[in-house]
C-alpha cells in the first residue's frame, strides 16, 4: 500500500516569507523524490486556492481554521490528529514550527528557529508568544524527528526547547536559480526606484529579530551625502519601519515599498550594490543564500548562523552597534566589486540546492514512518 504522507499547512498564508518558501519549494518537489507515495495537504479555508497552485496532491480544507493564529493554533490542537487518522496518513510533516500536541500519527516537524523565547511585546502580544512558544517545544517533544536547518539552530533548540539531539536532524534550505528580469529598472520603476545612487537592499518580514530598526539606525549615523538608497520590501499594509525613517530623518534615503513580486525582487537583487541582512537570530538565513546566488555581495551579523550560511565570501559586522554596522555598509558600498569574490560567493551559494533539501525531508520521513512501525 502506499505511503500517505499529510502536510500540515493550517498556517499557510503567502505572507510569511521564508518559511513558506521552504514550504513551496520542499512540497512541490515530494512527489519526485516519494514516487508512489500519496501526497494530502491541510490548509486552512482561506488559503485553499493558492495551496492548490504548488501542491502536488489532495488539498483538504478545515473551514473553521483561518489565517489568525488563534484558529490555526486551534486547528493543530484540536483538528491535525482527527484528520490524519481520517485520511489514513502514515505520518505528518509539519514544515513551519508549530504541529500537534499529542502524540498520536507519527509527526516530523520543521522546527526553524527560537525567536519566539524572545518576543516582547504588550500583555496580549507576550500571550500570544507563550502560547506559540509552548506549542512549538510541545510539538518538538512529540515528534519522532525534528528537522532544523543549520548546526546553529540545532544547538539553540537543544539549549532552550530541550529537543533531544538524537531526534534532531539538519537539512539546510536551498535556493533557486537567478530570474533576472531583461529590463531590471523597468521592474523597478512603479516602486520608485531610480539609478541614481546605489542600493543597500534588505528582506524580510517585520518581526523584531529582524533588526531592520537598527539598520535604519545605522544609516542614519552615515553623512546625508554618503548614504545609499537603503530599500527594505516585505511588509503587509501601513510598514511600522515608516515611524522609523521619520524618526531618524531618512525619507530621502529610504523606500519601503511593501510586499512586492517575484520579478521585482529579483531586479532589486540584479542592481543592488549591496545585500544587508542585520537579524540577530536566524534558523537558518536564506536571504544570504539567495543574495549570494545572483552575485550580490552580503553584509550579514556577526553571529554563528550567519557565518555558518554565508561562508568566507560573506562580509559581516556586529548588528547591534549602529555605528560599526553603518560604518561597514559604507566601507562595503564605497569599495569596488571582487569579481573573483563575488564568483566564489555564487559557487559556495549554488551548492545548497532545494532538490537536496527535499531528498534528505523525503528520506526523513520515510526514516519516522519506519521507526513508528518498528516501535508498534
Amino acid at each position: 500500500m502506499a505511503q500517505r504522507i499529510l502536510l500540515d499547512l493550517l498556517g499557510f498564508t503567502g505572507e510569511r516569507g521564508g518559511t513558506e518558501t521552504y514550504v513551496r519549494q520542499i512540497s512541490r518537489r515530494l512527489s519526485a523524490t516519494l514516487p508512489g507515495a500519496e501526497l494530502i495537504a491541510l490548509t486552512n479555508a482561506a488559503s485553499v486556492d493558492l495551496v492548490r497552485s504548488f501542491f502536488p496532491g489532495e488539498v483538504h480544507p478545515i473551514q473553521w481554521v483561518r489565517k489568525d493564529r488563534a484558529t490555526w493554533a486551534a486547528g493543530e490542537i484540536f483538528a491535525v490528529n482527527r484528520y490524519a487518522s481520517r485520511l489514513g496518513a502514515d505520518v505528518i510533516w509539519s514544515p513551519a514550527n508549530f504541529g500537534p500536541v499529542s502524540r498520536r500519527t507519527p509527526l516530523v516537524l520543521t522546527f526553524h528557529d527560537v525567536v519566539y523565547r524572545d518576543w516582547r511585546g504588550n500583555l496580549v502580544e507576550s500571550a500570544i508568544r507563550s502560547l506559540a512558544w509552548w506549542m512549538m517545544r510541545r510539538s518538538a517533544h512529540v515528534a519522532e524527528i525534528v528537522i532544523t536547518g543549520s548546526e546553529a539552530a540545532a544547538a539553540e533548540l537543544v539549549e532552550y526547547a530541550g529537543v533531544d539531539p538524537g531526534r534532531l536532524r539538519i537539512v539546510p534550505h536551498g535556493t533557486a536559480d537567478p530570474q533576472p528580469p531583461a529590463d531590471a529598472w523597468a521592474e523597478l520603476e512603479p516602486l520608485g526606484i531610480t539609478a541614481q545612487r546605489p542600493i543597500v537592499l534588505s528582506t524580510g518580514n517585520r518581526l523584531p529579530h529582524k533588526n531592520f530598526t537598527g539598520l535604519l539606525e545605522a544609516i542614519a549615523t552615515l553623512e546625508p551625502g554618503q548614504r545609499p538608497l537603503t530599500v527594505i520590501p516585505g511588509a503587509h499594509g501601513e510598514d511600522p519601519l515608516k515611524q522609523d525613517v521619520e524618526r531618524l530623518g531618512l525619507e530621502a534615503d529610504v523606500i519601503l515599498p511593501g510586499w512586492i513580486t517575484y520579478p521585482q525582487l529579483e531586479a532589486l537583487y540584479a542592481v543592488a550594490t549591496l545585500y544587508v541582512c542585520p537579524s540577530l537570530t536566524e534558523g537558518f538565513g536564506l536571504p544570504v543564500i539567495d543574495a549570494m546566488r545572483r552575485g550580490c555581495r552580503v553584509l550579514a551579523n556577526d553571529v554563528s548562523v550567519l557565518r555558518e550560511v554565508g561562508g568566507d565570501a560573506a562580509n559581516y559586522a556586529d548588528a547591534g552597534d549602529p555605528a560599526a554596522l553603518g560604518r561597514a555598509v559604507l566601507a562595503v558600498v564605497a569599495t569596488p566589486r571582487d569579481e573573483e569574490r563575488i564568483a566564489e560567493g555564487v559557487a559556495w551559494a549554488s551548492k545548497f540546492t532545494w532538490d537536496a533539501s527535499a531528498d534528505a525531508t523525503a528520506r526523513i520521513l520515510d526514516e519516522a514512518i519506519v521507526a513508528a512501525g518498528a516501535r508498534g
